[in-house]
């Protein structure tokens, strides 16, 4: 797990930027996109100087994730991560249960117009459906991503009860399709008989299938599914490791060019 201190430093990245860039420091979303195109390199650099000036400074974790994942990525169709089971939607589509939809609750920066260079940081909901899980490996821990089609703002109307509709036809955020699988929370979409093409999006009990976890120490993770290997992108969050073991199964690799290069 990454300590406090870790993650208080890791966010120091934003306020050099800011000193870096003395023209652009009053541009908010300027500094965060170019926090977010060079963080990974950042950080190497970061873990590395502190390494040298202190080997018991920097958490083994944080070390591991600064030197970046195994460039060959497994993907799956189905994840159980807690108890909570997660297919992709190609997976829901020959099955009767539906286990692809997710939820996710976000801080973003939201602009009024093309022009706004001082967006404001705000609180907003995100609707998804999974497409594909990929499973970092570092080594010592693995991070589950869910790649995820989001519906874009105008597919979301609050019905006057209080239901969120989804028109799960207008996807958008199609840059940004990534989120940590510890990030989201399950949800399903049912059919509105009242409104064609539109679904409501509905929280349910978590439906857990402790009895297939047979570690209880590592027991968060368990992979269902024959995977295959896909690249993968930089990935500039770690709010939460997720230890994982994994059932016994066959892998197909591919070798691909790092993205982590300088």
């Amino acid at each position: 797990m990454v300590s406090e201190m870790d993650k208080s430093w890791m966010h120091s990245d934003r306020r050099s930027k800011a000193y870096a860039y003395p023209k652009f420091r009053k541009r908010t979303k300027w500094l965060q996109d170019k926090h977010n195109s060079t963080f990974i390199q950042w950080l190497r650099f970061k873990v590395q100087s502190e390494f040298e000036e202190d080997n018991n400074g920097v958490s083994e974790n944080l070390r591991w994730l600064a030197a970046g994942p195994n460039m060959a990525v497994p993907l799956y169709r189905s994840y159980l991560i807690k108890g909570i089971k997660f297919n992709i939607k190609a997976q829901d589509d020959v099955r009767t249960t539906q286990n692809s939809g997710v939820y996710l609750l976000a801080q973003t920066m939201q602009v009024a117009s093309a022009k706004d260079k001082n967006p404001i940081l705000s609180n907003m909901g995100f609707y998804g459906v999974i497409q594909e899980i990929w499973d970092l490996d570092y080594q010592k821990f693995t991070i589950p991503l869910f790649r995820c089609d989001w519906i874009d703002s105008s597919g979301l109307v609050v019905d006057e009860l209080g239901f969120t509709l989804v028109d799960l036809s207008k996807i958008g955020h199609r840059n940004d399709q990534f989120v940590l699988a510890s990030q989201v929370k399950q949800i399903f979409f049912v059919d509105d008989p009242m409104h064609r093409g539109w679904s409501v999006g509905l929280s349910m009990p978590n439906r857990e299938y402790n009895d297939v976890i047979g570690d209880e120490v590592l027991g968060d993770v368990i992979i269902e599914c024959e995977p295959f290997t896909r690249g993968m992108p930089n990935v500039d969050t770690f709010d939460e490791l997720v230890l994982a073991t994994k059932q016994s199964v066959q892998k197909y690799w591919i070798q691909i060019t790092s993205l982590y290069s300088a």
